[in-house]
C-alpha cells in the first residue's frame, strides 16, 4: 500500500510540476537557469514589474533534480541520497517560506537609497545599464561570498549551504534563512547608481545561475572556464580537502577569483564535500542555528573584550594567537574511506519519508500558486505546518527517540484540522482536490502507525539486522 501511494503521489507531483511549467515558457525557463537572457526581456521601469524569477524557477529546479537523478541511475554512479536531498530541499523551502513570515525591507531600503542618494541616474531601458548592473552585482557577490567564509558571524549563516555531504543539484537549494539579511548590506552601495529594478533582476539571476553548477555530471566547460564559474570550480569551493578551503567565491563569473588570488583549479584528487567538522544531523532547525550557538558559547567563555569581538569578525578557525583565518594545520585530514552521516532507515521508513516529502513539495508548490487568493490566516497556518513537517522529517531521519511522538502529533493535527474544516464545508485550500482523499488516507494510516510505534522503547526506525 505504501509503494502504491508513493507511486500515485509521484505521478501527481509530476503532473503538478508540469502544470507549473505551463505558467512559464519552457525554453525561457531553461534559459533563465543559465543567465541566457537579453537586456530587452529582463529590463523593467518599475520595481514591482520585476517577476519573482526564483519562484517561477521552482518547477525547473524539480525537473532538473529528477533528470540528474535519472541520468546518475542509468550511468550506475552514486545518486542523490534521500536524507541529504530532502534536507537540502527542506532548507530551500524554509528560505522561501520565510518570505511569508518576515517582512523584508531589502527592496524598500534599496529604493530609498537610490531615490535620495544616487550619484547618477542610469536609464532603466539601456543595455549599458543592464551590463553595468550585471557586473556590479557579480562583483559585490564575490566580496559578500568571500566575507561569508572569512567573517565568523556571516559564516554562521553560510555554513548551512556547505553542510551537505553530497554534491548534486538539490545541494543548491540548501540555503540559510537569514543569509539574505547579511548580503543585502553588501549590495546596498550599488543603489548609488543601479536602478532598483535592475538590481532585483540581477540579484535573482546571479542565484539562478548558481543552481546548475552544483553537479558532478558536467566535468568541464573548456575555454569558457576562464571567464564563467563552472561546476568544476564550484566543486572545489564545496570541498573540505585542504587545497579546496576558501577558494572560488565567484557567482556567475570566475574572473574576480583570478584577479584577487582566490582561484583554484580542480585537481585529480577527488573532492570530498561538506564541513571540516560535520554537524551530523538532518534537523533543519539545528542546521540553521548550530554555528550561531557555537559562536555564542565561545563569545561567552573567551576572556578579554577584544577577543570577544574577534570571535565575531575573524575567521571561523580563529582563536587567540592564530592568524585571522585560522591555522591551515588545524584543518582535519581526510580519513579514507570517507564516511558520510547516515542513520540508515529501513525500507519502509525511507518510503514513508519519500511519500510525505512529495506531499510537502506539492503543498509548497500549491501555496505559491494560490498565495494571492488565500487568507493570511490560511497562509500562516500552512506555512507553520510546512515548517513543522520539515522539522519532523529531520528528527525521523536522525532516528531520535521522540520522533514518533512528534510525527503522531503532526499527523493527528492535520486530520483534526481537516475534520473541523469539513464540518464547516471547507477544505485545506493548498491540497489539490483530486489529491485530498488520498492525503487524508495517508495521514490517517500514518497516525495509526505512529500510535502503535510511539510507545516502543529504543529507536523505532532502526534497521533490521
Amino acid at each position: 500500500m505504501l509503494c502504491r501511494a508513493f507511486y500515485g503521489l509521484f505521478i501527481v507531483f509530476l503532473s503538478d510540476t508540469m502544470n507549473y511549467f505551463g505558467n512559464t515558457n519552457f525554453s525561457v525557463g531553461v534559459r533563465r537557469l543559465f543567465y541566457a537572457v537579453t537586456p530587452n526581456e529582463t529590463s523593467f521601469e518599475k520595481l514591482e514589474d520585476v517577476p519573482d524569477y526564483l519562484n517561477e524557477a521552482i518547477p525547473f529546479f524539480n525537473g532538473a533534480i529528477l533528470l540528474e537523478f535519472l541520468i546518475c541511475w542509468l550511468k550506475g554512479v552514486e545518486t542523490l541520497r534521500l536524507n541529504d536531498g530532502l534536507s537540502s530541499v527542506t532548507a530551500g523551502i524554509f528560505l522561501q517560506l520565510s518570505k511569508f513570515l518576515i517582512i523584508s525591507f531589502e527592496l524598500v531600503t534599496y529604493s530609498w537609497i537610490h531615490t535620495n542618494y544616487r550619484l547618477v541616474a542610469l536609464p532603466w531601458n539601456s543595455p549599458w545599464t543592464w551590463f553595468i548592473a550585471f557586473l556590479t552585482i557579480d562583483f559585490l557577490y564575490y566580496w559578500f561570498h568571500r566575507a561569508a567564509h572569512e567573517i565568523n558571524f556571516i559564516w554562521a549563516a553560510h555554513q548551512v549551504h556547505h553542510s551537505a555531504e553530497d554534491y548534486n543539484l538539490s545541494t543548491a537549494l540548501r540555503q540559510s534563512v537569514v543569509q539574505r539579511y547579511f548580503s543585502m548590506i553588501v549590495y546596498f552601495p550599488s543603489a548609488l547608481f543601479v536602478p532598483p529594478s535592475a538590481y532585483f533582476v540581477h540579484v535573482q539571476f546571479n542565484l539562478l545561475y548558481q543552481f546548475w553548477i552544483h553537479t558532478e555530471l558536467v566535468k568541464s566547460l573548456g575555454p569558457l572556464e576562464y571567464i564563467l564559474n563552472a561546476p568544476s570550480h564550484h566543486r572545489v569551493h564545496h570541498g573540505r580537502n585542504p587545497y579546496c578551503i576558501d577558494k572560488n567565491y565567484g557567482g556567475t563569473l570566475i574572473i574576480f577569483d583570478r584577479l584577487f588570488g582566490t582561484f583554484q583549479d580542480e585537481t585529480d584528487e577527488k573532492v570530498v564535500y561538506g564541513l571540516t567538522h560535520p554537524i551530523n544531523t538532518w534537523n533543519p532547525i539545528w542546521i540553521q542555528i548550530c554555528h550561531f550557538v557555537h559562536i555564542a558559547k565561545t563569545f561567552w567563555s573567551i576572556e578579554g573584550f577584544k577577543n570577544k569581538i574577534y570571535v565575531l569578525v575573524k575567521g571561523p578557525g580563529w582563536s587567540p594567537g592564530k592568524p585571522r583565518l585560522g591555522d591551515p594545520a588545524d584543518i582535519p585530514q581526510l580519513e579514507y574511506p570517507i564516511s558520510k552521516y547516515d542513520n540508515g532507515l529501513p525500507l519502509w521508513g525511507n518510503i514513508y519519508i519519500a511519500i510525505h516529502g512529495i506531499l510537502l513539495a506539492i503543498c509548497f508548490q500549491e501555496l505559491f500558486l494560490k498565495r494571492l487568493t488565500l487568507t493570511q490566516t490560511n497562509v500562516l497556518g500552512v506555512v507553520l505546518f510546512l515548517f513543522a513537517s520539515g522539522t519532523c522529517f529531520g528528527f525521523l531521519m536522525d532516528n531520535k527517540w521522540y520522533s514518533p511522538h512528534l510525527e503522531l502529533i503532526r499527523c493527528v493535527a492535520f486530520s483534526v484540522v481537516d475534520y473541523q474544516l469539513s464540518l464547516r464545508q471547507k477544505r485545506i485550500e493548498v491540497v489539490p482536490l483530486p489529491l485530498l482523499d488520498v492525503t487524508r488516507m495517508i495521514f490517517a494510516i500514518s497516525a495509526i502507525i505512529w500510535f502503535l510505534l510511539c510507545f516502543r522503547s529504543g529507536k523505532v526506525l532502526e534497521k533490521e539486522e
